[in-house]
C-alpha cells in the first residue's frame, strides 16, 4: 500500500460523492456494508490488477480493452505503447471508464480522465519504482529495459468511484 492519509482522505472524498449522486438501482446493490472504503480499497488493489479500459472515439463510441491496472497513491495507473489507439484516443478526449472485476464478490469502477505521467521525471519516481517491484520479480531483471523502451503511463484521475464486496456465497439484491 503507497497511499498517504492525504491520499486516502482524496480518495474517501471521492468515494463519498460518488454514492451520494448515486442513482437508486446501484444503491439498492451497492449497501453501505458491501462498499470499501478507502484504506480497504487500498490494501485490496495491492499489484498488477486487470482492468477492462473505455476510451471514446472520435464519433463518441466507447472502446474497451484490456490493461494492467496498477493501484498507487489513491489511483488506477495504466501503460500503453505511444502509438497505440488508446492513447490516440485519449490525447483527444481524455475521458475514461475502467473497471476491476476479478469475480462476483469484488468490482470497482473509476470515471474520470486519464493524465500523463512520466514515469522518468521526479513526480513519477514513485511509480516507476512501483512499476519495477511489481513486474521486475514476474518478468526478470530485462522488464527495466522494457520500461525505458517507451511505453506510457497514465493515471485516472476519479471523478466518480465505485465498491462493491461481498463475501462468497452471500447474495445479491
Amino acid at each position: 500500500m503507497h497511499e498517504t492519509p492525504d491520499d486516502l482522505a482524496a480518495l474517501q472524498a471521492v468515494i463519498d460523492r460518488s454514492y451520494a449522486l448515486a442513482g437508486p438501482h446501484l444503491l439498492r446493490i451497492s449497501t453501505p456494508e458491501r462498499r470499501l472504503n478507502a484504506e480497504q480499497l487500498s490494501e485490496r488493489l495491492t499489484g498488477m490488477r486487470l482492468l477492462a479500459l473505455a476510451t471514446v472515439t472520435a464519433d463518441g463510441r466507447p472502446i474497451v480493452g484490456p490493461v494492467d491496472g496498477i493501484f498507487f497513491r489513491g489511483a488506477f495507473h495504466f501503460g500503453s505503447s505511444p502509438d497505440s489507439v488508446r492513447l490516440r484516443h485519449i490525447g483527444a478526449r481524455p475521458q475514461v471508464s475502467a473497471t476491476h472485476l476479478p469475480g462476483e464478490e469484488l468490482a470497482v469502477t473509476v470515471h474520470g480522465r486519464a493524465v500523463p505521467v512520466d514515469i522518468h521525471a521526479e513526480e513519477g519516481a514513485g511509480l516507476r519504482q512501483t512499476l519495477l517491484d511489481v513486474y521486475v520479480p514476474r518478468y526478470g531483471p530485462g522488464w527495466e529495459e522494457f520500461l525505458d523502451s517507451g511505453p506510457v503511463y497514465a493515471r485516472i484521475d476519479a471523478d466518480r468511484m465505485f465498491t462493491f464486496h461481498m463475501e462468497a456465497g452471500s447474495e445479491t439484491s
